[in-house]
């Protein structure tokens, strides 16, 4: 879901929901502004746009933290979390429909989303996007970062059993997995709001959020993994 909800935001704002470097360094950015002498500093819509999305990130990055209470491999938290992201989504997608606004930016500088319902969409994006980092990093699995792709190639890079290709190796293949799955997110993603919209896009991830936590009623017990 990673690249497939950042090509939505991406796309309309030039701002990630996910990947909260890019919008790290644009506040950082913004605030050097306030040292420049030759021009008058300002804190425009993207820059705004990027608030939201980190503090939002960060709501949701909390959130996961409940499922320490409950076990953070049970059944239970892993398809209650989904849940509650497909919930953010859903709200997500409503507010975008709402707002009535274009889907693709033409430059970085004018962003098509500007309205409040705008910020409550991408906010709600941020949310769903930090409760599944964290469900995610909890799991401690290959799959363990689901937003942070620098360091998945990294890893992949330094994985010592990178060219032992005649075997299933868990470290290098389940990163090599999860980087083409964020690639065709992102196409899939791009391609949907070209021909469908904003909105209608969110629509479909909301589904594929649903069908996510259906499908953990269906993952077999594992010693150490999943817990009824």
């Amino acid at each position: 879901m990673t690249g497939f909800t950042d090509a939505v935001t991406y796309s309309a704002t030039f701002i990630w929901c996910a990947f909260q470097t890019g919008n790290s360094l644009r506040l950082a950015l913004a605030f050097a502004r306030l040292f420049d002498t030759q021009h008058e500093p300002t804190f425009d819509v993207p820059d705004g746009l990027a608030l939201c999305s980190l503090l939002m990130f960060i709501v949701g990055a909390f959130m996961g933290r409940l499922g320490d209470k409950l076990g953070c491999k049970t059944r239970l938290w892993m398809t209650l979390g989904t849940f509650v992201q497909t919930l953010f989504t859903l709200v997500a997608t409503i507010a975008i429909w709402k707002s009535h606004q274009g889907s693709i930016a033409d430059d970085p500088a004018h962003p098509a989303w500007t309205s409040v319902l705008s910020f409550v969409s991408i906010g709600c994006m941020s949310v769903s996007m930090g409760l599944q980092a964290i469900m995610g990093r909890r799991f401690n699995t290959q799959f363990g970062t689901t937003v942070v792709f620098t360091s998945t190639w990294c890893e992949l890079i330094a994985d010592p059993k990178l060219f032992n290709i005649r075997q299933f190796v868990i470290s290098r293949d389940h990163k090599i997995i999860a980087i083409i799955c964020m690639f065709l997110g992102g196409v899939a993603g791009r391609v949907l709001v070209d021909r469908f919209g904003a909105a209608a896009t969110l629509a479909i991830g909301t589904c594929i959020r649903l069908v996510i936590t259906v499908w953990w009623f269906f993952i077999p017990e594992e010693q150490g993994r999943i817990c009824l």
